[in-house]
């Protein structure tokens, strides 16, 4: 049907040992006679941050535990290799539609380029489905993150509102999240400590994501822009009764005021 909405939104990022980092982002949106896409990289290196987007296509593959990605108007081009086992799960689902959550790489091995830059480390990937309007989504708030080191990845989703559901998945299985916080997140048996944060990207969608995609904002309701975003990029240390293990964290805060 003409009206069927349709959003596939890629995630994927690296943080080298010395703490570069970058983030990608690429969706194809479908929605009444639209058919959109969207690219964005955004890169903290040696202390300097840039973000760059593109409405122009990309090209993405994921085989073999593999995902390669290229945004050319970007100067994007990078390729993911899994080092452990992905995990999905439908996060919310009604007559209107529903989210799917697709973990492909909690934690990935990563070559990548921007511009002239090479980065290599270790990251994550995942990809989002969603079949709802994002603005009838019954949130409130979501916190979500990811912590990647050589030992052990953690990544968690915490949605409150009318619908809510709070859980994490640790090397590999589903854990209760008991505790989520800027500094902290818990599960039993397990502790992951965040400090020596720094900011990525903060502030409502129509200053930052909207702002350089027109035609998306022209085309998505006007509330949308009140989404306000903290991401940031941490030290992460892993207490697991008593065995310790220390990587980066991605983690975010978005505050769904629609």
């Amino acid at each position: 049907m003409p009206n069927e909405f349709s959003l596939v939104k890629w995630y994927m990022d690296c943080v080298t040992d010395c703490g570069d980092a970058a983030i990608l982002y690429c969706a194809e949106m479908h929605w009444r006679a639209a058919h959109l896409t969207y690219s964005s990289v955004l890169s903290v290196i040696g202390g300097t941050k840039e973000s760059h987007s593109s409405m122009k296509r990309y090209r993405l593959s994921s085989m073999n535990r593999q995902i390669a990605v290229e945004f050319p108007r970007l100067g994007v081009s990078g390729r993911w290799k899994a080092d452990a086992a992905p995990m999905e799960r439908t996060i919310y689902e009604s007559a209107a539609g529903r989210v799917h959550w697709n973990c492909l790489q909690p934690r990935s091995e990563i070559d990548l380029r921007i511009g002239k830059r090479q980065l290599a480390g270790l990251g994550y990937a995942e990809c989002l489905t969603l079949t709802v309007l994002p603005w009838q989504l019954p949130m409130r708030q979501l916190r979500w993150g990811r912590f990647v080191s050589r030992e052990d990845s953690l990544a968690w989703i915490d949605w409150q509102g009318e619908h809510s559901m709070r859980f994490a998945v640790y090397n590999g299985r589903v854990w209760e999240l008991l505790a989520i916080s800027d500094t902290e997140a818990s599960i039993p048996h397990v502790r992951l400590r965040m400090d020596e944060s720094q900011p990525l990207r903060a502030g409502r969608f129509g200053s930052t994501i909207l702002s350089r995609a027109p035609a998306l904002r022209r085309l998505l309701p006007p509330s949308l822009a009140n989404i306000e975003e903290v991401k940031q990029l941490s030290r992460g240390k892993l207490n697991a009764e008593g065995r310790v293990s220390q990587g980066w964290v991605i983690h975010e805060v978005v505050d769904w005021k629609v």
